[in-house]
């Protein structure tokens, strides 16, 4: 059983700054890699930013230059670091993980339940 679960989502002011956490545990073999999608209501899942396991990321358009993605792959771990927030960054941020469970099986991709950013004055 694999888990993914984020945490560090909350109510900000725009422009403040924020710093989500997630982390994949459970029967993992190796992570391919790790990322961040975000869901606001009325409009669908979009992604954030990705890293994968050599270090390479990507990111939308909308965040780059304000949000950085990082790792520690020690911990299976994930972060988001967001800054200068605006109220369109408002969202359900979600955390998955692309990684294999054993050497034999094939990638899989596992979804956390989401953490609430709420960016408002």
């Amino acid at each position: 059983q694999v888990q993914v679960v984020e945490s560090g989502g909350g109510l900000v002011q725009p422009g403040g700054s924020l710093r989500l956490s997630c982390a994949a545990s459970g029967k993992i073999f190796a992570i391919n890699a790790m990322g961040w999608y975000r869901q606001a209501p009325g409009k669908q899942r979009e992604l954030v930013a990705t890293m994968n396991t050599g270090g390479q990321t990507n990111y939308a358009d909308s965040v780059k230059g304000r949000f950085t993605i990082s790792r520690d792959n020690a911990k299976n771990t994930v972060y988001l670091q967001m800054d200068s927030l605006k109220p369109e960054d408002t969202a359900v941020y979600y955390c998955n993980a692309d990684l294999y469970t054993s050497y034999f099986s094939i990638p899989a991709i596992y979804w956390g339940q989401g953490t609430q950013v709420t960016v408002s004055s």
